[in-house]
């Protein structure tokens, strides 16, 4: 199975013309959404986006990111698109979401303890499950600012360390695009659509990561 993931576009719309240009025509079989459609916007920045990308006629899965609007998680349920504390099965892949982000110094519209997110991650996750959480696990790559320090979610990687799932797809830190695994495994962030960044990823006896 071929995943197009996406995260934090941040409302720009060009950028998400400039993707869905990139890839018509491209063969693959689902858009997967980290969060951070919109940038703190509501339901109607959220569907001028989606719609854009519904262009690309392919199903998508997304989770709210905690820059975006209360109502937003209300049109992704509208859109039978939303996984948020959630697990769903494509083609036979179990995929568990969730959105937001862990605690910040900055009260954003979506953030949540990290308890709640350990309590939801574990309620839905089956064995053999990929995971698409908006923020990232703690002391990796893909959770590291531009200062150097380490901000993602503590108990993400304490599950990952324990039921090691074989993919996590994050976003969140813009500049931590990259990566990264814990023990078998692997940890994507594709970087921010905003800039022009995804991944590609196979999924199949073995997984591979194109990041773009």
């Amino acid at each position: 199975m071929r995943i197009v993931a996406v995260t934090d576009l941040h409302g720009r719309a060009g950028k998400a013309r400039e993707f869905v240009e990139e890839l018509k025509g491209f063969d693959f079989d689902l858009l997967l959404i980290g969060g951070d459609i919109t940038h703190f916007g509501g339901r109607e920045q959220a569907e001028r986006l989606l719609t854009i990308l519904e262009e690309l006629g392919k199903p998508i899965l997304a989770v709210m990111g905690n820059c975006d609007g209360r109502d937003v998680l209300e049109l992704f349920e509208e859109k039978g698109i939303n996984i948020h504390d959630k697990r769903v099965e494509f083609k036979g892949l179990g995929i568990v979401g969730f959105g937001g982000s862990n605690i910040t110094p900055f009260s954003t519209i979506w953030e949540f303890d990290d308890g709640h997110i350990r309590d939801s991650v574990e309620r839905n996750y089956r064995e053999g499950d990929i995971l698409l959480i908006h923020a990232p696990p703690y002391g990796t790559k893909v959770d590291k600012t531009y200062t150097g320090v380490h901000v993602g979610s503590k108990a993400l990687k304490h599950f990952i360390e324990e039921k090691q799932p074989p993919l996590v797809i994050c976003g969140h830190i813009h500049e931590a695009r990259g990566v990264d695994e814990i023990g078998k495994t692997l940890i994507v962030n594709p970087g921010p659509l905003s800039r022009g960044h995804y991944a590609i990823i196979d999924v199949g006896d073995r997984i591979s990561i194109e990041l773009r």
